[in-house]
C-alpha cells in the first residue's frame, strides 16, 4: 500500500537494466509514464501508431533524461496485423521484458470500426491489448518480476459487458461503449491474474487509472464529430478542473515498478471521487468482480483475436 507520505514519481527505484513497453507513449499519460521510467534509467519503448508523433516525443524524453534509451516502434491496436507485426519485431531484437504498459486507449468517440471490424473502442482498449499482452506472454514469462500494467477508468462503472451484441451493432451509445471497453479492461487484469496463478507462473496483472487528467483523450472525440464547442468545453474544463497528465501517470507507475504491488491490484488517485491525488489501491464494480464474466470475456477474446494464451 502507498505509504501516507504521498508517493512520487521520485519514489521510482533505479530500473537500469529493465525493459518498459508503453503503448501510447506519445503523449499524455504514456509520455509521462514513459519518461518517468526513462529518467530512472529503464530501457523504454515508446509503442505507437503514428511515428512521427513518437519519435518527436522520444527526443523531448532524451533531452530531458540524457543518456536514457527510448525506442520507437510501430503499433496499431486497431489492427491486429499491426499488433502482430510489433510482436515479431520485438521478438527479433529483444530477449526480455520487464512491465507491459497497456496504456493507449481511445474514449467515447462516434462509431467507427478498427481494421478487423471490431467497434473501435472495444476493439483498440482491450482486444487489441489482450492480443499484445498474449503475444508477448513469452517473453514476460521469461523475465523474473515481470509485469502487465492496465491502464482502466473510473468509468468501468457505467460498463456492462454486452456478450449478445460486443461491436455495438444496435444502438451505439458512445460513453457506454467506453465504459464497456474499461471493464473489459479490468476483466482481463482478473482473468490473465488467476490463469497465471493457476498455470504456477510468476506474472503480475494489476490495473490502474489516472482520474481525471488532462491530456488530448477528452477533445479526440469532440473533433471526430466535428464539434468545436464541445472541444472547447473540454479544453476549458481540463484547465480549471484536471490535475496534470503528470499526476494522472502515477497511478501507471506505482503499478508498474512499486514493490509492494500484488497481483489483481487495482490504483487509483486517493482524492474526491478518486479524480485528482497520488496513487493508493481503489476499489472497483461488482461487475469488474465477477469471475464468470471474466472468464467468458477471456474466451470470447481468444476467439475474436485468434491469439491463444501458452500457459
Amino acid at each position: 500500500m502507498p505509504d501516507k507520505k504521498a508517493w512520487s514519481a521520485d519514489d521510482i527505484p533505479d530500473l537500469s537494466g529493465k525493459m518498459i513497453v508503453v503503448t501510447g507513449g506519445n503523449s499524455g499519460i504514456g509520455y509521462e509514464a514513459a519518461l518517468a521510467f526513462a529518467r530512472k534509467r529503464a530501457e523504454v519503448i515508446l509503442a505507437c501508431r503514428d511515428l512521427g508523433k513518437a519519435r518527436t516525443a522520444a527526443a523531448q524524453i532524451t533531452a530531458s533524461a540524457p543518456g536514457a534509451t527510448v525506442e520507437v516502434m510501430e503499433l496499431d491496436l486497431s489492427n491486429l496485423a499491426s499488433v502482430r507485426g510489433f510482436s515479431d519485431a520485438f521478438h527479433l531484437r529483444h530477449q526480455a521484458l520487464h512491465v507491459l504498459c497497456n496504456n493507449a486507449g481511445v474514449m467515447a468517440i462516434p462509431y467507427r470500426q478498427t481494421a478487423d471490424g471490431f467497434e473501435m473502442q472495444f476493439g483498440t482498449n482491450h482486444l487489441g491489448h489482450f492480443a499484445l499482452t498474449g503475444l508477448l506472454l513469452d517473453r514476460l514469462l521469461a523475465t523474473e518480476g515481470a509485469r502487465v500494467v492496465n491502464v482502466s477508468s473510473g468509468a468501468h462503472r457505467m460498463g456492462k459487458i454486452r456478450f449478445d451484441d460486443l461491436q455495438w451493432h444496435n444502438g451505439y451509445r458512445k460513453w457506454m461503449a467506453y465504459g464497456q471497453s474499461k471493464l473489459a479492461n479490468l476483466l482481463f487484469t482478473l482473468e490473465l491474474q488467476r490463469k497465471v496463478d493457476a498455470a504456477g507462473k510468476k506474472l503480475l496483472s494489476v490495473a490502474c487509472h489516472p482520474g481525471y487528467a488532462a491530456t488530448n483523450l477528452q477533445a479526440a472525440g469532440p473533433r471526430m464529430s466535428g464539434s468545436s464547442m464541445l472541444e472547447s468545453i473540454f479544453s476549458v474544463a481540463n484547465s480549471l478542473f484536471a490535475q496534470s497528465a503528470a499526476m494522472g501517470a502515477l497511478p501507471t507507475e506505482y503499478a508498474a515498478v512499486a514493490p509492494d504491488v500484488h497481483g489483481g491490484d487495482y490504483f487509483g488517485p486517493d482524492g474526491v471521487a478518486e479524480l485528482w491525488g497520488n496513487p493508493v489501491r481503489v476499489g472497483r464494480s461488482a461487475a469488474a468482480q465477477d469471475a464468470v464474466a471474466a472468464s467468458r470475456l477471456w474466451e470470447v477474446s481468444e476467439q475474436l483475436t485468434n491469439v491463444h494464451y501458452n500457459l
